[in-house]
This record gives structure tokens, sequence and C-alpha cells, in this order.
């Protein structure tokens, strides 16, 4: 399937305490359905478009929730459900990365 680009949500979950975080505890899953909600609300969901997957670990659980967008390779982290609607309208739509939310791997 050839996409637009592809985002990926961190929904891994780990024990409670576990030193290196959990994505799902901190509202992976919300996430997710907000940039689900969102893509297919302004008709960007389908071949050739823009799809959002949950993911396993992306290794940066500490950072989360995280979220990488291909094909550029952005890495963001501590994204919020509030968050999703400038990711969507200024890089998935507008081609310029959220600097403010931005993490380097």
């Amino acid at each position: 399937m050839d996409l637009r680009r592809h985002v990926f949500v961190c929904t891994n979950r780990r024990p409670p305490g576990d030193p290196k975080g959990c994505c799902a505890g901190k509202a992976a899953e919300l996430v997710l359905d907000a940039f689900k909600r969102e893509l297919a609300q302004r008709g960007l969901k389908g071949p050739g478009q823009i799809r959002a997957n949950s993911s396993g670990c992306l290794g940066t659980c500490a950072l989360g929730v995280s979220v990488v967008v291909y094909p550029e390779g952005v890495w963001y982290g501590g994204v919020q459900p509030q968050d999703v609607l400038e990711i969507v309208d200024r890089h998935l739509v507008g081609g310029e990365p959220v600097e403010r939310l931005r993490i380097t791997v």
C-alpha cells in the first residue's frame, strides 16, 4: 500500500512503576483514536493517503506518548489527545513538523 504518510502511535504497556515508562498508561489509545477520527473526518484516510496505527514499543516510552511519522522519520514525545489536531494540521497536511513536540532518537 502506497501512503503519503504513516503515523505510528506507541501503545506499549508495562507494569506500573517500570522505570522505562509506559505509553499505554499515558493515554496512548486516546491519542491513536484522535488521529484515526481526525483523518477520517478530513477524508485523509485510505489508499494513497495517511494511515494511523498502533505500535509496540518505539523505545521512547519514558518520553511518551511516542509517535513517529514516516516517510520523514519525525518523532514526537509527550503527545496528548489535544495535540493531535495541531500535528494533523501543521505536519500531516501542511508538511511542517510540530517542533514543540519533537524528540531526538
